[in-house]
């Protein structure tokens, strides 16, 4: 569903060159939540923003459901959704014609988009606040407007860049029940956070960076497996060559296993 391959972005900087993102390949399956790590700087955004097609990689290229994005980054953003904290609402627009106005955008018939927004609106709470305007709207309804937004052309892929930040447990479980939703619907999902926590709960598999590059790939167990601890937050510091000292057995990690 999701190919990434070898994807390299060089910046330039004054008079030296900085290596954001250095060949960095996985793949996400359908129906897989493919949780992308890695502290500030890291390369995270900038690897969404590759496969999205709205920056060119400087050597690489990434394929969603046979498009690759070199070639035909148009076809990309049709089967893409982005989920980002960075995203506003048209402050003086009610939900409601921000669905319509994005399903215009999309190119989804009228009747078509007035089903999916009335779908949308009741997996999503929106009837409350659906023709107020969105200025008046709290951070978490405008977040459950943006889930919303991103899923009216119903894409098979969906990317999600810090999902969370800035919202209270409640806003946070809503994008815990979105996740799962896209994971039952079949979507290729890619998630960037910095909240490890979350990170374990929500994804099937995860793929570490540091300084642009992959530094570890696999499953919850598979990291523990290879690194010897027994948190994302612990192979997090490991692979920041931070002070922690992963001592678990292998006895008990086998334990996971069985």
């Amino acid at each position: 569903m999701i190919l990434v391959n070898d994807l390299t972005r060089i910046f330039e900087a004054g008079n030296e060159d900085v290596l954001a993102v250095d060949h960095v390949s996985f793949a996400v399956s359908q129906g897989e939540v493919y949780g992308l790590l890695g502290p500030n700087g890291a390369g995270k955004t900038t690897t969404l923003r590759m496969i999205l097609g709205l920056l060119k990689p400087t050597s690489g290229d990434a394929e969603v459901e046979g498009f690759l994005v070199s070639r035909q980054p148009d076809e990309i953003k049709r089967r893409v959704g982005l989920v980002s904290t960075s995203a506003g609402l048209y402050q003086w627009l009610t939900p409601r014609e921000i669905l319509f106005f994005f399903a215009d955008v999309y190119g989804v018939p009228k009747d078509q988009a007035t089903e999916r927004i009335a779908n949308l609106t009741q997996l999503f709470e929106l009837t409350p606040f659906l023709d107020r305007r969105s200025a008046t709207l709290s951070t978490g309804q405008k977040q459950r407007v943006n889930l919303a937004r991103s899923l009216i052309h119903n894409p098979p892929v969906m990317l999600m860049d810090e999902p969370t930040r800035g919202l209270d447990v409640v806003g946070s479980k809503v994008i815990f029940d979105y996740i799962d939703h896209l994971r039952d619907a079949g979507k290729a999902v890619i998630v960037c956070t910095h909240r490890l926590d979350e990170a374990e709960l929500l994804c099937d598999r995860f793929g570490l960076l540091h300084q642009g590059k992959k530094r570890y790939e696999g499953t919850l167990l598979e990291l523990k497996q290879s690194t010897m601890c027994q948190t994302l937050t612990q192979i997090f510091l490991q692979l920041l060559d931070a002070p922690v000292v992963c001592q678990e057995s292998r006895a008990s990690i086998q334990e996971d296993v069985n």
